[in-house]
């Protein structure tokens, strides 16, 4: 993707609907494998994370509070990019660009005028860093008719290049996203659910933490039938992919009403529920859009939680399951991984979505640039 003898080296920024931290990786792309120089993740204030998090969940705010959260998102941004590069060694002057996602605080890709608004400021990102960078990646699809989202299936196409067969990578972050792929060729991909944003607020209400770190706690509860069974009826499971969602519609409001006229039960248990709710919706979609898969390559935060992947296993233990690692990717760096390839593209201007993914009209370039 560059002139250059050696290959460019590019900074992908990603932080998620776990708004826990900002994940930074430092890569460049040779041929047909990306090579991980150095990746750190860099935690948000904890007050900054609430202030978030409020937000995405639907709090109402005046415009000067989302303009400095903006601003304040575009700085830990940009010292993430800065962190990593003192941890890797590496002069600001030899990047070439950093691709950032911003952070999601509304997602809303259907409806009479669909939107999608990622904040953490670009222009600061730039100026601060000294980098171009290349951000706000999801609007221009929407605006060809897109949803937006997920926006890293060609990427995980392009890794899969070569590749026999029909291989899934499942995204195991705040929301799980499916990609599939047959013989190289990227055939779809979209949002199955939640993976561990329901988990995660489950701890943070009865744990007092951000997490129940490896599934500890819901491993030692009983799955409840009746709640399941509630919650495998949620709609959006059935609809017809393009599809993609978030917080707005998978948080612990859509838990309680879950719980409504159900016997009271212990908080173990009900995360227990969340966790096997999470396996089964996987792993139907799955089934019912992609048959004959034949692996799946695990990727993300939840790749952590060992209880969460037993549980997707075991409901298809014949399915060869690995984590990207296999693929030369650690599971944790993938979606910062995405957002760098995606820059170099976009500079390269090659277009960065897949029209079969996300439901756009045609290919776009997407992201803006910021010298």
């Amino acid at each position: 993707m560059a002139s250059d003898e050696r290959p460019a080296l590019y900074v992908g920024l990603m932080s998620g609907t776990s708004m826990d931290a900002v994940d930074a990786a430092l890569l460049s792309f040779d041929g047909e494998r990306p090579t991980l120089h150095a990746a750190c993740a860099s935690p948000l204030p904890e007050e900054l994370r609430g202030a978030l998090r409020e937000l995405a969940l639907g709090a109402t705010t005046d415009l000067d509070t989302l303009g400095a959260l903006d601003q304040r998102v575009g700085r830990c941004f940009g010292d993430a990019a800065l962190a990593l590069l003192q941890r890797a060694g590496v002069s600001p002057s030899d990047i070439h660009a950093i691709g950032s996602h911003g952070q999601t605080i509304r997602h809303r890709p259907d409806g009479p005028t669909p939107f999608t608004l990622q904040i953490g400021d670009p222009a600061t990102i730039a100026e601060r860093t000294g980098i171009t960078t290349v951000a706000d990646f999801r609007r221009r699809d929407m605006a060809a008719g897109g949803q937006g989202a997920p926006l890293v299936p060609p990427f995980h196409a392009w890794l899969l290049a070569g590749h026999p067969g029909r291989h899934a990578v499942l995204n195991l972050g705040g929301i799980a996203n499916l990609s599939l792929v047959d013989g190289g060729r990227l055939l779809g991909g979209f949002d199955t659910g939640p993976a561990c944003t329901l988990l995660d607020a489950w701890a943070r209400r009865h744990l007092a933490c951000a997490c129940d770190r490896g599934g500890s706690w819901a491993a030692s509860g009983q799955i409840i039938d009746a709640l399941l069974e509630r919650m495998l009826a949620e709609p959006y499971l059935g609809v017809r992919p393009p599809k993609s969602t978030g917080l707005e519609r998978f948080n612990l409001a859509w838990v309680d009403r879950q719980l409504q006229g159900l016997a009271p039960a212990a908080p173990a248990d009900v995360m227990s529920t969340l966790a096997e709710f999470t396996a089964h919706s996987v792993v139907a979609a799955l089934e019912r859009w992609f048959p004959g898969c034949e692996r799946v390559w695990l990727c993300g935060g939840g790749t952590r939680n060992s209880d969460l992947v037993q549980r997707l296993t075991g409901l298809r233990p014949a399915l060869g399951w690995d984590t990207t690692e296999g693929l030369g990717l650690a599971p944790d760096w993938m979606e910062a991984a995405a957002f760098a390839w995606l820059a170099a593209r976009r500079l390269a201007g090659q277009p960065g979505n897949a029209p079969v993914v996300t439901g756009a009209r045609h290919e776009v370039l997407l992201g803006g640039v910021y010298c």
